[in-house]
């Protein structure tokens, strides 16, 4: 069995409430020898908070979804920063630019997502980044305010080789999921062109299923799965690829396993 480290995954989603203790134990069982629990809210923030408390080998990533900023009000925002301090809190996440749904205004995902990045300056917390139709606006605001020496990481990600050589030269580390195992995916080149030493796993669950399961609900479990597909991709063992993709995690997120 590989050791394997899951770097996103949402278990306070509807879909986990009846069998959230099993689904633990199955990540466990296949490997998983730890979780990072991503909010996109306050109320997920203080839910993440409260599981990691919980659990040795869960942790916790807080912050807002571009999605629900348009929502967040000030006083939110200074608890959010209050949870930042907290032992089992890991990274800033996850943040960032989605123009695909547009469900909050962009110059206000803008605004926000700059105040995340502040964040980072004033913790030192990685950040775990999330951007759909957005990758030409979200590089230059970072570009703007550092060239070089980010922490974090972009997760699930969408862009292309350019996209990837810039994130990477600014000091982020890439991650996939589950939909580099579908058939009509089409960036297997910009995943091949990523160092293995700048690569992470996740799953993204309940979504992203990975096949054969695509279509069900995910869980941290079958990052085993998006593990086996990248070492197909780079033609290397499932064994090289899970250890050095978790000792890029433990790493990234100061984790001691």
């Amino acid at each position: 069995m590989t050791r394997v480290i899951d770097t996103h995954t949402h278990l306070y989603f509807d879909q986990f409430h009846s069998d959230l203790d099993d689904v633990i134990e199955r990540a466990r069982e296949s490997g998983v020898i730890a979780m990072i629990n991503v909010a996109t809210d306050l109320e997920s923030s203080k839910n993440v908070v409260d599981l990691a408390e919980a659990h040795d080998d869960i942790y916790a990533a807080v912050g807002v979804h571009p999605h629900d900023v348009v929502d967040v009000e000030e006083e939110e925002l200074s608890i959010l920063y209050d949870l930042l301090s907290h032992p089992k809190v890991v990274a800033i996440g996850e943040v960032g630019l989605d123009f695909y749904h547009d469900l909050s205004p962009r110059e206000v995902q803008k605004r926000f997502f700059q105040r995340f990045l502040d964040w980072f300056y004033e913790t030192g917390l990685p950040l775990i980044i999330h951007t759909r139709d957005a990758n030409e606006e979200i590089v230059p605001l970072l570009q703007e305010r550092s060239k070089a020496g980010w922490k974090g990481v972009f997760h699930c990600f969408s862009g292309d080789d350019k996209m990837a050589r810039q994130v990477l030269d600014m000091g982020f580390h890439i991650s996939f999921t589950g939909n580099i195992t579908f058939k009509n995916f089409r960036n297997i080149g910009v995943v091949r062109s990523i160092p293995l030493d700048r690569l992470m796993v996740e799953t993204d669950a309940p979504l992203m299923a990975p096949v054969p399961h695509r279509g069900k609900r995910n869980e941290p479990a079958f990052v085993q799965l998006v593990a086996q597909k990248l070492a197909e991709i780079h033609r290397l063992s499932i064994e090289e690829v899970c250890h050095q993709t978790t000792q890029n995690t433990l790493e990234l997120f100061g984790l001691e396993k």
